[in-house]
């Protein structure tokens, strides 16, 4: 073989080798993208929130993408696609069973900015903007919104704290509330502090009352030594328990129309303490919720007549929407359960100790409070509403 003969071997033989290199690094993509997809979906079975890392080429952020997503819980927070267009690397979505907030975060592309959910498994908090998780140089920026925790979640531990009179009041033997009852209704994560006391309106329950009224009727308040209203261990308790994520329930109106002090409280004063009581919640970080005062019964014929414990009714109502808190009308639900219940007419006009029948096994002794039968139901009552209007509390329900 000739010189020339030799040398075109050489640089066959040369570029055959170069070829093959080539094509084994071509390869190293899709590779590198395998073992990334791989380890996401290791890391997400391993039920810790999950960052697929470093896909090896085009392919190798959508592959990690790809597996972050399809490993997580249903419901957790997952990424979308991320990192597959318009660059040579990237990084899998951020997925995490019931953990706080992942929005996906890519490299190569556009800038985009990721969002973080709460993730507090059903809980108020639960699709509640954590901040925000900045996606460099992203294809899409954000593709998971808020998170709730999903199936995979675990619902926080709260307390509900129950401020009211004796048809709140845990009771017993008779007179029972339904503040009493209403524990049972609620799974595990619930506690509740029923601090609800008999014979008080609202401003007795949070205040040393005087028994004269001032220059706008109202009772006057005792005062400490800086001249501000001395509180109820009750209320100041509650306020010193109380954290983030805890609910609220107050339900005054039934003492509060008494004409003397110190039980007297007119409709203005009324709501401004309702006022009072949610932002001293919402401070903390809880959620107040407003009930109506839970109805007498009272007859017309067969007809169970509306309208009773105003002006606090629709006192209450009216605080709720000044306030932006959410209001359970007891005093309506607690009337149309009456009708259900055939409770009118009552026999001799009023309900006494001698009573009997439903109507009997429902209330104590008089027109307003409940035994055990009743106290439970109107404890049903409440619990429904928290449904009927989806508040967030209602997923804590047994």
């Amino acid at each position: 073989m000739g010189l020339h003969s030799s040398r075109r071997v050489a640089i066959i033989l040369l570029a055959l080798a170069f070829s093959s290199a080539f094509v084994g690094c071509g390869s190293d993509p899709s590779a590198d993208g395998a073992d990334v997809a791989t380890a996401g979906k290791g890391q997400v079975d391993a039920g810790a929130g999950t960052l697929a890392v470093n896909g090896g080429g085009v392919n190798g952020g959508a592959s990690g993408a790809a597996a972050s997503a399809a490993a997580s819980p249903a419901g957790a927070t997952s990424a979308g696609a991320s990192g597959s267009a318009g660059g040579m690397s990237g990084m899998g979505g951020m997925g995490g069973a019931g953990q706080p907030g992942a929005g996906a975060v890519s490299q190569g592309g556009s800038a985009g900015r990721g969002a973080s959910g709460a993730g507090a498994g059903g809980s108020a908090a639960a699709g509640a903007a954590a901040g925000g998780s900045l996606g460099t140089a992203g294809a899409s920026g954000a593709t998971s919104a808020a998170g709730s925790g999903g199936a995979g979640g675990v619902q926080p531990n709260l307390t509900i704290w129950i401020a009211g009179d004796s048809t709140v009041a845990t009771g017993g033997p008779c007179p029972i509330g339904w503040g009493g009852q209403f524990k049972a209704l609620f799974n595990a994560k619930v506690a509740v502090t029923n601090s609800a006391v008999g014979g008080r309106s609202v401003r007795t329950w949070l205040y040393d009352v005087q028994t004269t009224k001032d220059s706008t009727g109202e009772c006057e308040l005792a005062k400490d030594a800086q001249n501000n209203p001395t509180l109820q261990a009750h209320w100041t308790a509650m306020l010193s328990g109380m954290k983030s994520g805890d609910y609220l329930f107050i339900q005054f109106g039934i003492n509060d129309g008494d004409s003397t002090c110190p039980r007297h409280v007119g409709a203005s004063a009324f709501k401004v303490s309702y006022g009072m009581m949610a932002q001293a919640a919402k401070d903390r970080g809880a959620h107040p919720i407003f009930v109506t005062p839970v109805s007498q019964i009272a007859c017309s014929g067969s007809t169970v007549s509306k309208g009773t414990r105003e002006p606090y009714v629709t006192a209450t109502k009216e605080a709720g929407t000044q306030y932006g808190v959410p209001v359970i009308d007891l005093n309506a639900l607690s009337t149309t359960l009456y009708q259900s219940l055939g409770f009118c007419p009552i026999p001799g006009g009023d309900v006494s100790a001698s009573t009997t029948g439903a109507l009997g096994t429902f209330f104590c002794d008089d027109h307003t409070h409940f035994d055990t039968p009743g106290a439970v139901k109107i404890a049903d009552l409440v619990a429904q509403a928290l449904r009927d209007q989806k508040l967030a509390l209602a997923a804590y329900l047994k």
